[in-house]
């Protein structure tokens, strides 16, 4: 098979499987509550990745990291999966599906903006209309499209939706500074993080979780946190187009609509597919700046 080939089916699988993944929190959430849903995938993510990191023979490089490194990932560990995944799930467990999910994908826009003050990079005119046109689509999914009143059901977790964005963009900055294998990495995050999660879990909540909450949580670490990523970075160390991998992610968001239409049984409102609509737009407006 062509490389560019496996490149595209390994980036297709990596989008379909996280398309699958806001269903799978609601569902999961309906059992657990966001501590327990944390605890549970954090646990499964390291068997995932652990199981990666054998498969690879990358185990040594565990042992051959300086304290620099491990510092680093302990670091970043706090922000992913700690403090961004209490944030998104608890905004999963305030909202319907359908909005929490164009929200949280705006993390891309975040990015973009968080990295001129943290990297030296320059606001362009792209941006600054890339932003627009994406919080407009912000707005819109807020307010349920009533823009008359503006007035928004849970401006909790819509706040933490969009404040998972911000976490998850200084994960990504900070990434950028470690020299550690990306699999390694987010091994070593992990790890780093299960005390916090344990921690926490144990004081505001408990560990009497059932067998839905057992399965949900397994789905959400070894999926949305563990091997997806390692098929997305395979798709793109494979790739002779890295943008043309890229892109493939514009698909997960409306993927995902459908699955909660369908699965949740969320009726899928007229506003939420327009401000998606504008979300995507402005970030592939943003994208195109990127590839130029």
């Amino acid at each position: 098979m062509p490389t560019q080939r496996k490149a595209l089916l390994c980036g297709l699988a990596a989008v379909l499987a996280w398309s699958t993944v806001a269903t799978v929190f609601k569902l999961t959430l309906k059992h657990v509550d966001h501590f327990q849903l944390l605890f549970v995938a954090t646990v499964a993510s390291l068997l995932a990745l652990g199981s990666v990191l054998v498969v690879q023979k990358k185990l040594r490089l565990l042992l051959n990291a300086t304290r620099r490194q491990y510092t680093m990932a302990a670091g970043l560990g706090a922000l992913n999966p700690f403090i961004y995944y209490l944030i998104l799930f608890k905004a999963y467990s305030l909202l319907p599906a359908q909005v929490a999910q164009p929200l949280n994908f705006t993390w891309a826009l975040t990015l973009s903006w968080l990295s001129v003050p943290l990297l030296g990079r320059r606001l362009s005119w792209r941006d600054a209309l890339a932003g627009l046109i994406c919080y407009s689509g912000v707005v819109v999914l807020a307010t349920g499209g009533d823009l008359s009143s503006l007035q928004v059901d849970s401006p909790l977790g819509v706040a933490l939706a969009l404040g998972s964005t911000v976490v998850w963009a200084l994960y990504w900055i900070g990434n950028t500074r470690s020299d550690l294998d990306p699999v390694v990495g987010l091994f070593l995050g992990f790890a780093f993080a299960l005390p916090l999660v344990a921690a926490v879990t144990a004081l505001f909540s408990d560990f009497a979780i059932g067998r839905e909450g057992l399965l949900g949580g397994a789905y959400v670490g070894a999926i949305e946190m563990g091997f997806t990523f390692v098929l997305w970075l395979t798709a793109m160390r494979l790739t002779t187009s890295t943008a043309r991998i890229a892109n493939l992610i514009f698909i997960s968001p409306f993927v995902s609509l459908v699955l909660i239409h369908f699965v949740l049984g969320e009726h899928v409102r007229e506003a939420t597919v327009v401000a998606l609509v504008l979300i995507v737009a402005g970030l592939t407006l943003q994208g195109r700046q990127r590839q130029d």
